[in-house]
């Protein structure tokens, strides 16, 4: 049976990061497309986060460990030789399943915190919304790859379309999913706020079309649900 999938929720922190249990190590990953600023708040969160005493690692998918960075070098680069959609899922998931078993896993029953560039929800939401890949063979992937390994709680960064993709142009050097059509955004950004209802006591959406203070504002407020500093 396919495991139900995760909710929609909105910047009101305390229902999904109070949820955590402060007693071992904590899975928080940031989700959404392009241009969202994922790395950015994901390292003001784990500064916060080490700020009161807690040992953080940080990671990244695809990537993480060192054969797991290779896969998302041939994920991520233009090749002469065309990457079919069945290949992206499944090295999508052979980098997951490396740097499941290699790095997060050990981490978290150490007692570290593990935030994370992308997890599963990418998956579902790229492969699956984008690619429109069937939720079942998505589940079924996820569930030999992580088991019941799930996030904590899931940081889903939200912005029209339109202008996460004007930010992502101004990295510059597109990789091979940043020059997708905005048509496929779309529907990868649909397929997020989707899988956000469903679950909302795991998701946080927040609004990243504000300017970068405000959105630090309400990452340091989940940083304090999280903490119990209420």
């Amino acid at each position: 049976m396919t495991p139900p999938l995760p909710n929609t929720s909105n910047d009101s922190v305390t229902g999904a990061a109070k949820g955590c249990d402060m007693q071992s190590g904590k899975f928080i990953t940031f989700e959404g497309i392009e241009g969202v600023g994922k790395s950015t708040n994901m390292d003001f969160l784990a500064e916060v986060i080490e700020q009161h005493g807690h040992s953080v690692l940080k990671t990244r998918e695809p990537g993480g460990t060192p054969i797991a960075e290779e896969i998302r070098r041939l994920l991520k680069e233009h090749g002469d030789e065309p990457m079919p959609d069945v290949a992206e899922l499944l090295l999508m998931f052979a980098a997951r399943a490396i740097n499941v078993n290699n790095s997060i896993r050990p981490a978290l029953a150490s007692g570290t915190w593990v935030v994370s560039d992308r997890f599963t929800d990418s998956t579902r939401a790229y492969q699956g919304g984008g690619r429109g890949f069937a939720v079942d063979s998505i589940e079924w992937l996820a569930n030999i790859v992580h088991g019941d390994l799930q996030p904590d709680l899931t940081i889903l960064l939200d912005a029209p379309v339109e202008t996460a993709m004007q930010r992502a142009v101004r990295r510059g050097d597109p990789d091979r999913f940043e020059i997708e059509r905005t048509d496929f955004f779309k529907r990868v950004r649909e397929a997020y706020l989707h899988i956000a209802e469903q679950e909302p006591e795991r998701f946080i959406v927040v609004d990243v079309s504000r300017d970068l203070e405000s959105v630090r504002t309400v990452i340091r407020d989940i940083a304090s649900a999280l903490l119990n500093e209420k």
